[in-house]
């Protein structure tokens, strides 16, 4: 498997155990709608979390969550509706960026931004 599979993949299990400690309730894991994917879904109390992990090797070319631009969101607003209306539910809505970068000694610096950002305004009204 290349590096940065790996790093992803063993930061996504990071920030699971990361969530978990926090009270959140891990629902579904790289949740697929077409091209569109979640990371993570979390219940957060009653509402729904959309999580984006987003992980480095460094900081050299700047942090994880820059990384998370207006195509990206746009995704994830797309496949959380989409998610929201397959699984009937009734909640509100919360979009997290966690940031994870590696350290040499094999442990992660995790940053956890809450409320990362709203879905766009429709300009069809």
């Amino acid at each position: 498997m290349a590096e940065h599979n790996e790093l992803g993949r063993d930061a996504e299990l990071a920030v699971h155990s990361f969530l978990t400690a926090k009270g959140y309730r891990i629902l579904d894991n790289n949740w697929r709608s077409g091209h569109c994917e979640i990371d993570v879904v979390a219940m957060d109390g009653q509402t729904l979390v959309i999580v984006e992990v987003k992980a480095r090797s460094s900081t050299d070319y700047g942090l994880p969550e820059e990384a998370v631009d207006r195509r990206k969101i746009g995704h994830l607003v797309n496949a959380a509706e989409s998610y929201v209306t397959m699984k009937d539910l009734d909640v509100d809505v919360r979009f997290d960026i966690i940031s994870v970068v590696s350290r040499e000694d094999g442990t992660y610096e995790i940053e956890h931004i809450e409320d990362a950002f709203l879905p766009p305004v429709s300009r069809g009204m």
